[in-house]
Formats: structure tokens, sequence, C-alpha cells
């Protein structure tokens, strides 16, 4: 699965993403495995930019080392650690290299990582940083100076479907896309019946949605994603499910339960395809694929 993301996004194949962490550390072995087991598997591997606001690796050299290896790299980036000079220096940097596509993100708060004395920069948020991209296609930097030779990128964004209110929500959804988001890789949908109402309001966009899978890898994970992640929301159904099995065979369950959904997206047509979310279980996303009837 080599071709360009922007191929990819106007093929009108089921388009499957998936996220693989840095390390925190200069050992990117377990990395490079994640990178060589999923990249003829998806369409795109997204390399996380300090998720949950925990230093790690850099996304521009995670996704310098998915290309290297012969995988489609998707390049993300916050503007929680940097200003617009450091933001259009990476993308510059991330063209040279190679890399053509770019997830836009505000960030995750920094009370949620490692860090927390550090100061969050947000000169400009997920809207800007769109709008940032498009301008230096244009041959400008956002000080309004020429550039010697401009990229050219493939650009999408976050969107909440599960957000409760929606409205805000939908909202930012429009300005991203009048800002040039070309593709959405949702946070974690549970509720299809809702997405699918979502994607109802989404479909007279051209761009392309693809659905948040987020493993469940125990019943006090979806709790706990209830009870303290905003946007996020597990059906009891679900819950139930993940409790009627043994917590040693929770794992398993949330495969089978990530697969299945995949199944049912593909199948009803709901959405453009699906961005796995394993978070530190990277290992099982092929067998979540084979449950779903993709490989």
């Amino acid at each position: 699965m080599a071709a360009s993301f922007k191929d990819t996004l106007k093929s009108g194949e089921f388009i499957v993403t998936a996220e693989v962490g840095p390390p925190k550390g200069t050992d990117i072995g377990e990395m490079k495995q994640h990178i060589e087991l999923l990249k003829d598997k998806v369409h795109g591997i997204n390399m996380t930019d300090n998720q949950s606001s925990v230093m790690r690796l850099s996304s521009l050299v995670g996704c310098h080392i998915i290309k290297e290896l012969g995988g489609v790299p998707i390049l993300q980036m916050t503007g929680r650690d940097r200003n617009r000079m450091a933001l259009q220096s990476d993308l510059i940097s991330a063209a040279v290299l190679g890399i053509d596509t770019v997830l836009c993100l505000t960030g995750d708060h920094m009370t949620l990582g490692d860090h927390k004395d550090a100061k969050p920069v947000h000169d400009l948020e997920s809207v800007q940083i769109l709008k940032a991209v498009r301008t230096l296609e244009s041959g400008k930097d956002l000080g309004g100076n020429p550039l010697k030779g401009a990229p050219s990128f493939c650009a999408g964004a976050v969107v909440t479907p599960e957000a409760d209110p929606i409205a805000p929500q939908l909202l930012k959804f429009e300005k991203k896309i009048r800002a040039g988001a070309e593709f959405f890789q949702t946070q974690a949908v549970y509720d299809l019946d809702n997405f699918k109402r979502f994607m109802d309001y989404a479909a007279k966009f051209e761009v392309k949605i693809l659905a948040g899978i987020v493993l469940l890898v125990s019943a006090g994970m979806a709790k706990f994603m209830n009870k303290n992640v905003a946007g996020i929301f597990v059906p009891d159904a679900l819950v139930r499910e993940m409790e009627s099995v043994p917590k040693k065979e929770q794992l398993q369950k949330g495969i089978e339960i990530a697969g299945r959904m995949i199944r049912t997206l593909k199948e009803q047509s709901i959405g453009h395809g699906v961005h796995i979310m394993a978070i530190g279980k990277e290992a099982v996303i092929p067998e979540i694929l084979q449950v779903a009837g993709l490989l």
C-alpha cells in the first residue's frame, strides 16, 4: 500500500490508517518493528506528536523513518509545543524529506502529560496551522516573505463526532474545511448510530472522514474514558461486553469489538475508512484487521 495518501483519498477505497507512538528515548527498535508490521497493511501511518503531552521522539523524525522503511507517513503537528516559526520550519523540512501528508492539531493540554511545568505555546491552533500549510504552498511564509521553493501537502485535521454538545464541534469542522482540510481522522467512535448521524451531516462536504477506532484493552479503560475523557462515550452495552469475560481475556474481547465495528462501517458504507489507535498495543492491529475482514 505505497501509493501517496492524496492518491488513496481519491481512489474510492476503504481507507485504513493506524497510529504509532514514538519512543521516550533513543531506542527505536520497537517503533521500527511496528512500522514494518503495518506498512503493507494500512494506507498511512500516523506518527504522534508528543501525544498526551508526554515528551517523546519527534513526529518528524518518526515519519522520516516510516518513509525509509517503505511506509506512507502522516506527520502529526501540534501548536502546543511550537510557535509559528518552528511550525513552518518543520513543515518545509518535512517537504524536503518527502513527507507530504500532515495532520494539523492544537494538542493535548499540558496537565495531561509528564512536564506539567512546561509552558504551552499555542501561537497557532489547528485551523491556523491548516492556513499556514496553504500559505506555504502559495510560495510565501506567514510573514509574507517569499520562499525559495514551495511545499505541497495533503492536509488533514481531527473532529469529535461524539462531542456533547455537538454544535461547537461542527462549527470548528466547517472552519477546518474552509482552511483547507482534505481529510479528517475522528476522535474515538463507539456509537455507530451517532457516527452515522454525523456522516449524514458531513456528506455535503468534499472531504474524507476516517472513523477513529480506539482499542479497548479492559472494562476499566472504558469506564475511565467515560468519566475522564471529553468527547468519548463507550456505550453501556460495550462496557458490559468487556466485563462479560475474565480480565485476562478483555484485550482479546477489545480486538473483537474493534474488528466488528470496522467491518460494520465498511459493509454499511458509513464514512470513508478508519483510523486505528491501539495506544501501546500496535502489535495487535493486524489481528484487528483480520477480524474486520481486511486481511
